[in-house]
């Protein structure tokens, strides 16, 4: 059996306001929107959804911070306009960008403390 990760669910206190937020860093509106769910499509066909932490079944007993949702980019330039991007539309960035091991990175954090690593690969 071939599986592909293609989706992706954050457990969000506040499917509305995370729904805001991650739509003004995607520069997209939800494809679905509802009280206890947000879902967004990604340009290269994954799916992000917000599921409201209060009503997931079964209970999530870990909500946030514990993982990254990873964004890979062409170039450090990609990285770095992200950044600025972000920064303008009010992300909290916790980790500037910066060299590391398997490439060039930053990270930001949402509201519900899930970390966003934006990054390109070293050559």
């Amino acid at each position: 059996m071939n599986t592909v990760a293609h989706y992706f669910l954050l457990y969000v206190d506040s499917p509305a306001t995370s729904a805001n937020f991650y739509s003004r860093l995607l520069d997209k509106p939800p494809v679905e929107l509802n009280p206890t769910f947000a879902l967004f499509m990604l340009d290269n066909g994954v799916k992000l959804g917000l599921w409201s932490r209060h009503t997931v079944q079964p209970a999530a007993r870990f909500t946030g911070g514990g993982s990254e949702v990873g964004l890979s980019l062409a170039n450090q330039a990609a990285v770095d306009a992200l950044h600025n991007q972000w920064v303008e539309r009010g992300a909290t960035i916790i980790q500037s960008p910066t060299t590391v091991d398997f490439g060039y990175t930053f990270v930001a954090q949402d509201l519900d403390g899930h970390r966003l690593r934006a990054f390109c690969l070293s050559d």
